[in-house]
């Protein structure tokens, strides 16, 4: 990922470049970076294995307002997307449509949210609606910039609550979310859906023609059945409850700041090498993008530009999970800079794909003297306490598996830092040391 303020932009980006580097106190580095972010694509998507998951699905959305994976080609065939393109077009909105299957371990993590931020990326930003598939069965999502805009995120969830769309094919689920959200009442529709769904009320028994007596029924004089009713009825109605709960939260969370989740590091640890370096590369985008965005002091956007680009450094020379886990680690320092909450550990210095630390803890090294205070996330901390060896990330030495702490500080640069659990103090930071070649010095 290249940091040169001249590359790519010519002659005539640098006064635009010295005035805000002037005006923020940002070194030309950072400003080269914020550049880089407000052109998503450009440098993240070149890798040898090609264009990433979400370039190739902006490119599709390019050419068709509706991009269906050919997974999904039986579920969605060719006459219903050309009757989406027609009905998009109606809107006259920028309405985007991309049905990919979501799995867990996949470029997001299973995420409708991370799909549509990562491709919303990659076509440049700007007023968007994106349709994707949700994060449940039977489910669709939107995602909507600027937010609420048109109510399309409460479009697309209310017709997972709607009665006639019980069955429907995910053709017809988004052709209903379009028709919601060109009249713009998403809002009070999801109301009115979710407040049908744990609407209750007891089954009428069939009356006779004019005669006004009930109709006799075995079913009414069975004990059994009258239990059950009493049973599963609360059952079914606090299912639905915890169903639109979980729902609303996901909702709220939309208008949240991104912070990488810890599903984000378990799909990365279910990942393979080459899926890993996928979802590391999205990451870094998205922090690009996040800092190009953000709102608060010069000084903490710069902190978290250079670790924006250290994070590219590393991702474009990176030899295996172990560096890959560095880009996490980087990533991490930069979402921290833009924070507003207090300092926050590092990763688990055990195994860094395990998320972020929640406390530190006195450790010895097997073998070794001396103690170390380590950021250990609940699993690793568990671990310790009950005398059991944490899973650690391993690197090789020697042809063979040994704890990456284990290889000497200076052949590796997590060797040295723990991800950051062994820095010396406020000034240091894994940032700093792959700005002055301590990364880069291993590879020799």
């Amino acid at each position: 990922m290249c940091t040169d303020p001249t590359h790519g932009s010519g002659p005539r980006r640098r006064p635009a470049a010295r005035r805000l580097r002037n005006a923020l106190g940002l070194g030309a580095s950072s400003v080269a970076l914020l550049f880089a972010a407000a052109a998503p694509g450009a440098a993240a998507d070149q890798s040898p294995a090609g264009k990433s998951p979400g370039q190739k699905i902006a490119d599709a959305l390019r050419r068709s307002p509706v991009h269906v994976d050919p997974s999904l080609s039986t579920a969605v065939d060719a006459d219903q997307q050309r009757k989406l393109v027609d009905q998009i077009k109606r809107t006259g909105l920028p309405i985007r449509v991309a049905l990919v299957p979501l799995v867990e371990g996949d470029s997001w993590g299973g995420k409708p949210d991370q799909l549509a931020e990562v491709v919303h990326d990659r076509m440049g930003g700007g007023p968007s609606i994106l349709i994707t598939l949700g994060d449940l069965p039977g489910d669709i999502s939107a995602r909507e910039w600027p937010a609420n805009a048109h109510q399309a995120s409460h479009a697309a969830a209310a017709v997972f609550f709607q009665d006639d769309m019980k069955g429907a094919g995910p053709a017809q689920r988004v052709a209903r979310a379009i028709s919601i959200i060109k009249a713009g009442n998403g809002d009070a529709v999801y109301e009115k859906a979710t407040a049908q769904s744990l609407g209750t009320s007891a089954p009428r028994p069939d009356k006779t023609s004019g005669a006004g007596k009930e109709a006799p029924s075995d079913a009414q004089g069975s004990p059994l059945i009258r239990i059950l009713s009493l049973v599963v009825g609360p059952v079914l109605l606090l299912a639905a409850a915890g169903l639109l709960l979980r729902r609303r939260a996901r909702l709220r969370d939309l208008s949240t700041p991104f912070a990488l989740p810890r599903s984000v590091f378990a799909a990365a640890r279910k990942a393979d090498e080459a899926g890993l370096r996928d979802r590391a590369n999205e990451e870094v985008v998205r922090l690009g993008e996040e800092a190009r965005v953000a709102q608060g002091e010069p000084a903490a956007l710069e902190r978290a530009l250079d670790a924006y680009a250290a994070a590219g450094t590393v991702l474009d020379r990176a030899r295996g999970t172990v560096d890959l886990a560095g880009v996490f680690a980087l990533i991490a320092e930069g979402r921290a800079a833009l924070s507003k909450a207090p300092a926050t550990l590092p990763l688990c210095f055990f195994h860094p794909l395990h998320g972020p630390a929640v406390r530190r803890i006195p450790w010895r090294p097997l073998g070794r003297r001396e103690q170390l205070r380590v950021a250990a996330c609940e699993t690793c901390l568990r671990a310790v306490r009950t005398r059991r060896a944490p899973e650690v990330l391993t690197d090789r030495r020697d042809g063979r598996p040994v704890p990456y702490f284990e290889v000497p500080a200076e052949d590796s640069l997590w060797a040295a830092t723990g991800y950051g659990s062994l820095l010396s103090g406020a000034d240091d930071s894994l940032t700093g040391r792959v700005q002055r070649g301590d990364f880069t010095r291993t590879l020799d």
